[in-house]
Parts: C-alpha cells; structure tokens; sequence
C-alpha cells in the first residue's frame, strides 16, 4: 500500500516554507514601520532643536547661484522643467490619477479595492495635513520661491503624497505582471518619480531638504502599511485580488 503520510508530508513541506516566506516579509515590513517611525521622531526633535539648520542650508544654497540666491543653477530651461516635475506632485494631478485609477477598477467590478485605494491615499492626504498643522514649519527664507506655496513646510506634501500615490500604483501594476523584471520596472518608475518631485521641491526653493525627506519616510511608511492591510484583507477574502491576470 502506498504511503499516504509521506505523500501528505511531501504537499504540507512547500506549503510549510510558503508560509514562512510570507511571515518573513511581514515581520521584515513591520520592522521597516518601526525603523522609519524611529527616524520620522527622530528627524523632527532634530529640526525642533535646530540641529538641522546646517544640513538644510548647506543643501538649500547648493541649488543656487552663489551671486545671486534668487537664480536656481543651470540654464533657464531647469528651472521650467523643474516646474513641470514638481506638477507631477500636485494634488491636482494626482487626484486626476487616482480617480482613473478607481475608475478602472469599478469597471473591472472591484469595488471593494476601489474603495481601498480611495481610502489609502485619502489617508495619506490627511495625514500629511495633520503634520503640516502640527509642525507649522516656516517654508525656507533663504532664498526665493520659484513655485507658489500656501501650507507649512514640514513635512513635503508633494513628497509624501507622490510617494504613497505612485508607490501604490507601482504596486497595483506589478501584481499584474507575473515577470520580476516588469514588476521591478514598474516599482522603480514609481520610485524614480517620487525622488524627483522631491528634489524639484528644494530646487525651487519652496522647500528645506528635511521637508522632502521626512515626506518620502511618512509617505513610504504609509505606503507599506497600506500594503500589508491590503494583503491581510485579501487573505481574509474581504477585498477582491488586484491582479486580473487570466490562468
């Protein structure tokens, strides 16, 4: 008669190492929260004690003509592309993106992921505020802004909300790619981006160069703790998969 326990063994085995590369990348995502949350406090006990001030200039001035701090460096064609980038960062834009993006999926019947993402990055546009309210950071009087700003300047809103909203998106179109290399072109594009709304942020004088790095932490943070509630809901059956790859 055949072994039905080694036969048993043999199914439970992968299924064993399954799990525990799951439970890796989770407790390796978590640690990643409570690093970045560390540093996130860290940062902004720094900026309140003006530890920082040094860092923010030395950065702020490296942009600029030495002659002149109201004249960004490089030809006059930078700045108007550096204008076009920070755009890309708007609340505008990526407003516009995500309402095509949750159109796409209620069209594809996945409500309950549409809401998700609605909610994902409606969160991140709160929680972005509630820090710009709670910091009232000054925005930068060094040097001159070449872009209109309304709101406080710690932490970046462009950074934050361009690196949760493109790090999402990233997200969503590498789960329908069952390739690595795809998936990492996707996933890096929206890294790229994200680095570049912030770098354009203190080109334009509009904002201290911990501003953006403390909006690529809360942003990535987010991002990632959204990551994670979208894998547990899903496991649990209370959201649909993304992914709309035919078997």
């Amino acid at each position: 008669m055949p072994d039905n326990s080694t036969a048993e063994q043999r199914d439970i085995t992968p299924m064993r190492a399954s799990w525990k590369w799951v439970e890796f990348r989770v407790l390796s995502a978590i640690a990643i929260l409570a690093g970045t949350a560390f540093g996130i406090l860290k940062l902004a006990s720094e900026i309140n004690e003006g530890e920082m001030r040094g860092f923010d200039t030395a950065i702020l001035l490296a942009f600029r003509n030495p002659a002149d701090h109201a004249d960004p460096i490089g030809p006059f064609w930078v700045e108007a592309m550096m204008k076009d980038l920070t755009s890309l960062g708007s609340m505008t834009v990526l407003t516009l993106i995500t309402a095509a993006t949750i159109g796409y999926m209620l069209i594809e019947g996945k409500q309950r992921a549409a809401l998700f993402v609605l909610v994902a990055i409606g969160g991140g546009a709160l929680v972005s505020t509630l820090l710009k309210i709670g910091f009232d950071r000054p925005r930068p009087d060094l040097v001159a802004h070449a872009a209109d700003v309304y709101t406080a300047s710690f932490p970046s809103g462009h950074a934050l909300m361009s690196t949760v909203t493109y790090l999402t998106l990233g997200a969503l179109l590498a789960r329908l790619q069952k390739r690595t290399r795809i998936k990492l072109y996707f996933l890096s594009v929206a890294v790229l981006l994200a680095a570049i709304i912030g770098v354009s942020r203190v080109y334009l004088g509009v904002h201290w160069p911990t501003d953006v790095l403390a909006g690529w932490a809360v942003g990535a943070a987010w991002a990632l703790a959204c990551w994670l509630l979208a894998r547990w809901l899903q496991r649990r059956g209370a959201m649909e998969t993304v992914s709309t790859a035919q078997k």
